[in-house]
């Protein structure tokens, strides 16, 4: 990519586009493209083709997508299989309509079988059920990494398809109903150590809600107290977290200095798993993430673990020898990315 390049990012607004529209001014790009989802529906397939059409993007960040937790996930199927295959199809196919130089997919490591061996390599793809509740979700992204690898091996484009892990940063979603665990952790203890200061005003300010009964009642549905903060299942269960702008970074790296044809062996007769994992290959427990979390933010309160709310998946550990190959290295240790992420929703 040159700093003059036309660059679209699709999904500049989530945690993920965010974080890639800024890690590419930082470094000198200025020609880049972004429109909200009012200014054009990624699902409508005639809205993307005369965008693409007048627009002639050089590079495309393929960031947008429908996300959500492990309920909304489960909840509303066939939402997520559907908004999620129309805006890659679309984009995808006018991306190579319209001689697009490059192409970077981004999806998740939720694509990889529930019981995958650990850490979870690109070949442990498709060899195994996935995980029931986020399977809609899942599908749509292998279906995307298939569509980039069958395109490539068709038309001869340049698409590339990387699978972050658990990512957290600024612009995360930080709703109780729907947020990831890490996120809500923050905001959770963050308003369990309010209350135990009596720091009312700053609690209201936080929910939305005119009185601080109003306030307790609801925080109670979600374990949230003066005195303690409910965490689901035993605290066992193991993530891997990635700042959201070492993802940007590694992005960035990949597509100014890799393609794809650089992601798979040239020995193979069948090209498969040409994604790329984006990790830190490192994880930590549930109750290690949560009371590294109380210590940060200050809580004196206890924590305190359903165990008849369910774990989830034991381990969840990507394999990042193929991006270390290919010369990208994570830099954010966990513990200074939740300094960072706290002191930025203290002040959002």
């Amino acid at each position: 990519m040159q700093k003059e390049s036309k660059i679209y990012v699709a999904g500049h607004r989530g945690l993920v586009g965010s974080a890639l529209l800024e890690n590419l001014k930082n470094k000198g790009f200025h020609n880049i493209i972004t429109r909200t989802h009012k200014e054009l529906d990624l699902t409508n397939q005639n809205e993307v083709a005369v965008f693409f059409e007048v627009e002639k993007p050089d590079y495309v960040f393929l960031a947008a997508a429908k996300v959500g937790g492990i309920v909304a996930n489960n909840v509303y199927r066939a939402d997520f299989i559907y908004d999620n295959m129309m805006i890659q199809n679309n984009v995808i196919h006018q991306s190579y309509v319209n001689g697009v130089k490059k192409l970077l997919f981004l999806g998740s490591t939720c694509i990889y079988p529930k019981n995958a061996p650990q850490p979870m390599k690109e070949d442990y793809l498709l060899t195994d059920t996935l995980e029931y509740t986020n399977e809609p979700y899942a599908i749509a992204k292998i279906a995307g990494i298939k569509m980039c690898e069958s395109y490539n091996l068709q038309y001869g484009t340049n698409f590339i398809s990387v699978m972050p892990t658990n990512l957290y940063g600024p612009n995360d979603n930080f709703n109780l109903e729907k947020s990831h665990v890490l996120p809500a952790l923050i905001r959770k203890i963050h308003l369990a150590k309010l209350l135990n200061e009596n720091s009312y005003s700053d609690v209201l300010k936080d929910t939305g809600f005119s009185t601080i009964e109003e306030a307790k009642t609801y925080l109670s549905s979600f374990g949230v107290s003066e005195t303690q903060v409910e965490i689901w299942g035993t605290g066992n269960p193991r993530r891997e977290f990635l700042w959201s702008k070492d993802m940007a970074d590694a992005c960035v790296f990949i597509m100014e200095n890799r393609d794809f044809t650089d992601t798979f062996s040239k020995d193979e007769k069948e090209v498969r798993n040409t994604h790329i994992n984006i990790g830190t290959g490192e994880d930590i427990s549930i109750s290690e993430l949560a009371e590294t979390i109380k210590a940060i933010i200050g809580f004196k309160g206890e924590l305190v673990y359903n165990v008849d709310k369910p774990d989830g998946t034991l381990r969840k550990l990507t394999d990042v020898s193929k991006l270390n190959a290919l010369g990208w290295k994570h830099k954010i240790k966990l513990e200074d990315g939740i300094k960072n992420m706290y002191e930025w929703y203290r002040n959002k």
